[in-house]
């Protein structure tokens, strides 16, 4: 097995979960993420020399993402309940379905770059200065990005929580 492939297969259920909660499809998160890894693949020896290749193409993801957005000139479709989130056996598993619908409802209408900042910050864990390094800009950008996003979300969730 080759490096890259070994690479690849450690971190292709991560890199699923991340172009799945940037994109809101899963269809569109393969996409993303085969098309990076493709060219991953093919610079690979330059990619693998890199400070952080996780970094790196996980940048690939979200750049394939918005290449395709763009190409295609549309938006996302919202999808109704978002995967893979560690349930806790003591609370109703209705009322974890209904509060993910709801946050991920109210996520699918923030604009491209507020949700991409909001999942590398506080889903990938990242630093502000990953995130602006991620997404092409600056550190006070993907701030404002996050605050305003922030604000949104909290308007919207305390709206539909007040009906």
């Amino acid at each position: 097995m080759t490096d890259f492939e070994a690479w690849a297969e450690t971190r292709l259920a991560g890199l699923l979960r991340f172009a799945y909660l940037v994109t809101g499809s899963q269809q569109a998160a393969e996409e993303a993420v085969q098309s990076a890894l493709t060219r991953a693949c093919e610079r690979w020896s330059r990619v693998s020399r890199t400070e952080d290749p996780d970094a790196y193409v996980r940048r690939m993801v979200v750049n394939e993402h918005v290449s395709g957005w763009r190409r295609a000139g549309r938006r996302e479709v919202p999808v109704a309940e978002v995967r893979d989130q560690v349930r806790d056996t003591a609370v109703d598993p209705t009322a974890l379905v209904d509060e993910s619908d709801a946050v991920w409802r109210v996520c699918s209408t923030l604009p491209r770059q507020q949700r991409a900042a909001v999942v590398l910050r506080f889903y990938e864990d990242l630093e502000y200065a990953e995130v602006a390094s991620l997404l092409g800009c600056s550190e006070s950008t993907v701030r404002s990005h996050v605050h305003r996003a922030l604000t949104a979300l909290r308007a919207a969730l305390t709206t539909q929580e007040d009906r």
